[in-house]
């Protein structure tokens, strides 16, 4: 690889790096090609993007950009990494759960994951980013809480109007006729 080229793969990650809040380091190491193309796949069909470079240049771009936010991944990249960026930090957790499952595998590892500025190390975090609420799930989770109260004062004044209603209902009706 010229020095051209790397330049090319460290400026394309870092505009990667730069669009998404969210990626993923994945170990692909002994997946068959049939696999990690099955992997892209799916991938692709949630909305992630999935690129794999060498360690070196990914950390030279991380580097570039902010080398104290993402000093935390630098221990993961080792071997063979795959990186999955996408805006939504749950879909590569879901993603890398459901391909284990099918293919009855361990792979691909999970290194490490940068969620909004937070970074979970390790296979084992993988559990706790499958539970992980993305912003739509938490906005809907507030606003029914904030619905609850309100639909309970709103029922209680209609219950009353109508227990008040029956009582009222005739004189009010007859004040227009007179």
């Amino acid at each position: 690889m010229t020095k051209e080229q790397k330049q090319e793969v460290i400026e394309l990650l870092k505009g990667k790096f730069a669009q998404y809040n969210n990626f993923y380091i994945t170990d692909t190491e002994s997946l068959t090609v049939a696999q990690v193309s099955k992997l892209r796949s799916v991938c692709f069909d949630k909305q992630v993007e999935m690129k794999v470079a060498k360690n070196t240049l990914i950390k030279k771009a991380l580097e570039s950009l902010d080398a104290e936010k993402y000093a935390g991944v630098y221990d993961a990249l080792n071997n063979v990494t795959a990186l999955m960026f996408s805006e939504n930090p749950k879909d590569p957790a879901l993603i890398i759960s459901s391909f284990r499952t099918e293919s009855k595998s361990e792979r691909p590892i999970l290194k490490a994951a940068f969620i909004n500025g937070d970074i979970y190390v390790g296979d084992d975090q993988l559990k706790a980013l499958t539970k992980i609420k993305t912003k739509n799930e938490l906005i809907g989770e507030v606003i029914g809480l904030l619905q609850s109260p309100a639909q309970r004062v709103i029922a209680a004044l209609l219950e009353k109007a109508n227990k008040e209603g029956g009582e009222t209902a005739p004189a009010a009706e007859a004040a227009p006729a007179e």
